[in-house]
């Protein structure tokens, strides 16, 4: 309510003539191309009402009505969503040339964070230096598998914590467990230090970068009327600035620290990301400095936090559901590796099954229900359509993941269609893309799906769980919530038993 009226109070004073503008030239553009087909635009709002409090299942309704390709008006601003694998194709790999730069949302331009961040950055050779940086030497296979110790601790520091609620039958939120889990994976593979317990009195390192998440998947009105930007009717921008200059300061603390260990000692110890980030920005300051250390990490820090956790929550959320996969998936562990011992990063090759029940959760709950917009830097035409130079563009890979001229029973919980599929996460197959494909992918695939892997294998072959007391699979709520990561509506509580090797 209060989005819609600050639209009704502010847009109609703010925009009124720009609109007005629209409208007229409206006829004379559409004489140059065909827009795909979409819901008659409101003036003013355009189709903003029609998307609701939950814009991914929205847009798919509509999409069952005016197809895989369609247009909105959302306020100012022409917006193309896609709800098809043949559609993502075309976006994501055919005319990937054109629409590979991003609609950086207003929220994003924070201490400058879209001119530093890969995530935001057009395609240029920064870019694409950045873009080489992280996969060849920061995670790339090469670099993980070298820090599969530092996984191994902190998996087992999560286990322990999981077996000492089990000593006194105590719930586990498996969210913030794991969330608490990724966050310090993280900050040690960056820094070598547990930032979730560390943060100090800069504030709980977890609830700051909780903040820029949601604020971050708040509808903004700055995005769809431009010129409110420098008003920030709703304090998004306001208070996004304030949570992650809280999270940039943390960092800058810590680059600072090792910049002085540095200076006493000659060397650097630490076998971690920032000693190779300093490493070259020693050699090269152009390719590399302080502030864009920062900024990457705040990046990796929101990419791997909120998706990875809300992915484990699903999984076991739909394994609670459904008790001959989560059967299945524990035969394959015991078979494989041993009952009751936490899963290591050479044995996931050798666990199809579990790696399929990954993928299942993808489909069903994309940890992003519409991939990072882009924004289109020419005229594309696209099955007889046109997305107009300056468009922004949605792919929903929600929709894409309940197709059911894609997936049979497309509704239905079945990590058994993976067994003898190809199709995987890597950005090949677009009916599967959380990740998103072509030059604009996910630079943190390979790390999120070895966490993926090893936390949803242990938290299932070290222990069996129920539900708390007086609660019925029945009454577990399914629904989502919208947000830059689609998380469950409720959290996933559940009671943990040790399993004895």
């Amino acid at each position: 309510m209060e989005f819609l009226s600050c639209v009704l109070l502010l847009v109609l004073t703010f925009t009124l003539a720009q609109a007005l503008r629209s409208l007229l030239s409206r006829g004379k553009n559409n004489a140059k191309y065909t827009l795909p087909p979409g819901p008659s635009p409101l003036p003013i709002l355009g189709n903003l009402l029609a998307l609701g409090k939950k814009p991914h299942q929205s847009l798919t309704k509509l999409a069952h009505i005016y197809g895989p390709i369609m247009s909105l008006k959302l306020g100012q601003v022409t917006t193309i969503v896609v709800s098809s694998p043949e559609m993502a194709k075309e976006v994501l790999q055919t005319h990937d040339k054109f629409l590979s730069n991003r609609d950086v949302p207003h929220a994003a331009e924070v201490h400058n964070h879209n001119k530093h961040s890969m995530a935001f950055l057009p395609v240029s050779p920064l870019w694409r230096n950045l873009r080489k940086l992280s996969n060849t030497q920061l995670l790339s296979n090469k670099s993980l598998d070298e820090s599969q110790d530092l996984r191994r601790n902190k998996l087992q520091e999560l286990l322990h914590d999981i077996q000492q609620s089990s000593l006194i039958g105590e719930a586990v939120d498996i969210g913030r467990a794991t969330c608490n889990t990724a966050i310090n994976l993280l900050s040690n593979t960056i820094f070598s230090v547990d930032l979730f317990q560390s943060a100090g009195s800069a504030g709980d390192f977890k609830e700051l970068v909780k903040h820029i998440m949601q604020e971050a998947g708040k509808p903004n009105m700055a995005d769809i009327f431009p010129a409110l930007k420098k008003l920030d009717p709703q304090r998004i921008y306001s208070r996004n600035r304030f949570y992650a200059g809280k999270v940039i300061d943390i960092f800058r603390r810590l680059v600072d620290q090792r910049l002085k260990q540095r200076e006493v000692q000659g060397f650097d110890t630490n076998n971690d990301m920032l000693n190779t980030l300093l490493n070259i920005a020693q050699e090269n300051t152009q390719e590399m400095d302080t502030t864009k250390i920062e900024h990457l990490s705040l990046s990796l820090f929101i990419g791997g936090t909120d998706p990875v956790t809300t992915t484990l929550e699903w999984a076991m959320a739909e394994l609670l559901q459904n008790e001959k996969a989560m059967e299945k998936a524990k035969q394959e562990l015991e078979q494989t590796i041993g009952k009751g011992k936490p899963v290591e990063e050479s044995d996931l090759a050798r666990l199809p099954y579990v790696q399929a029940v990954i993928k299942e959760t993808f489909r069903l709950h994309p940890p992003i229900p519409f991939l990072f917009p882009r924004k289109a830097d020419e005229n594309v035409e696209i099955c007889g359509y046109t997305i107009p130079k300056g468009a922004r563009v949605l792919v929903n890979v929600w929709a894409i993941g309940r197709d059911s001229s894609s997936w049979e029973n497309a509704n239905v919980f079945s990590p058994e269609r993976f067994l003898s599929s190809e199709i995987d996460v890597n950005g090949r197959h677009y009916e599967l893309t959380p990740f998103g494909s072509g030059r604009r992918i996910c630079p943190g695939l390979l790390f999120a799906m070895r966490i993926l892997y090893l936390m949803l294998g242990s938290l299932i072959n070290c222990f069996n769980w129920r539900l708390e007391d007086g609660m019925t699979i029945e009454d577990m709520n399914m629904e989502d919530k919208f947000g830059l990561a689609l998380a469950k509506a409720e959290p996933v509580r559940i009671i943990p038993e040790k399993i004895s090797n």
